[in-house]
């Protein structure tokens, strides 16, 4: 395999940016040094910004060609002063509408599809039809969240909360099925119209979870800044989370969507869910 570095050309020293910049004739330069107290070439960097070179973050380059944030590198000054966040009242009220409008009509129309979920559940599985359980909502709420039960009763009375993983043991016949098309979420709809979820957000975690990510992963908590979704960002962009190393990737992509979010970027997300749900594709 070929070292990357070795590959890479050294045209000069940070003494030399502008020179090299005119006559190559850069148009941007991207700016990724993890340490730069007494070593940001502030001088070179200023005479190419006033000769309108665009000087970028790395960071912000990394946000917008990836779609998430790179959160292990990012710190609070880059949040604090970076473009983004905004959650005009407007933005608010229209989002909550759509969100009651969307559910209300999606319950009725499924009013069958509900009724043959539940007699296949209760007769191939002893148990509830409906897996509740808390989850952490908006400014770390504890709610009851709601899912058709795909899983054996009682499948964690042993272990206690883990992962879930691919081919998972603990799925049902019947479980595989309502996974793969995602009838398992139509519950959801209910938590949005008792106002503890939207349509599009991050995906409410368990708080067992959540106390063991937050102590381990950074700005973990800050994706509970918005009601969690049904679908998000990170789920269509990324595979169903089974670890810690999925739950930083997936949040990478949760603080892209709060930093961006809009009502044309759910529409975006929306549309990305219905293609994944027809051709059934990442449901575990």
């Amino acid at each position: 395999m070929t070292n990357l570095q070795s590959d890479v050309r050294i045209i000069g020293d940070c003494s030399l940016i502008h020179k090299i910049a005119r006559k190559r004739k850069v148009d941007r330069i991207i700016v990724a040094m993890e340490e730069r107290r007494g070593k940001l070439p502030i001088e070179e960097l200023l005479k190419c910004r006033m000769e309108g070179i665009s000087v970028e973050e790395g960071i912000a380059f990394y946000e917008s060609l990836t779609g998430k944030l790179l959160v292990e590198k990012t710190y609070p000054s880059f949040l604090i002063f970076s473009n983004g966040f905004a959650k005009s009242t407007y933005h608010r009220i229209v989002k909550a509408a759509v969100d009651y409008f969307l559910s209300s009509i999606g319950l009725i129309i499924s009013l069958p599809i509900i009724a043959l979920v539940a007699l296949a559940i209760k007769i191939e599985s002893p148990g509830p039809i409906f897996y509740r359980h808390e989850r952490v909502g908006k400014d770390g709420k504890i709610f009851s969240f709601l899912k058709f039960r795909s899983m054996r009763d009682e499948a964690e009375k042993e272990t206690g909360p883990v992962w879930a993983t691919e081919n998972d043991d603990r799925v049902t016949r019947v479980g595989k099925i309502i996974r793969k098309m995602r009838l398992d979420e139509i519950p959801q709809m209910i938590n949005i119209l008792r106002g503890e979820m939207s349509f599009i957000g991050p995906r409410p975690e368990r708080s067992y979870f959540v106390e063991q990510l937050q102590n381990k992963i950074p700005f973990y908590e800050k994706r509970h800044g918005i009601k969690p979704g049904i679908t998000g960002w990170a789920q269509i962009q990324y595979r169903y989370g089974a670890s810690e190393g999925d739950a930083l990737e997936k949040l990478k992509y949760d603080l892209f969507y709060i930093k961006n979010m809009s009502l044309l970027f759910d529409l975006i997300i929306l549309f990305k869910t219905l293609r994944i749900v027809l051709f059934g594709n990442g449901a575990r």
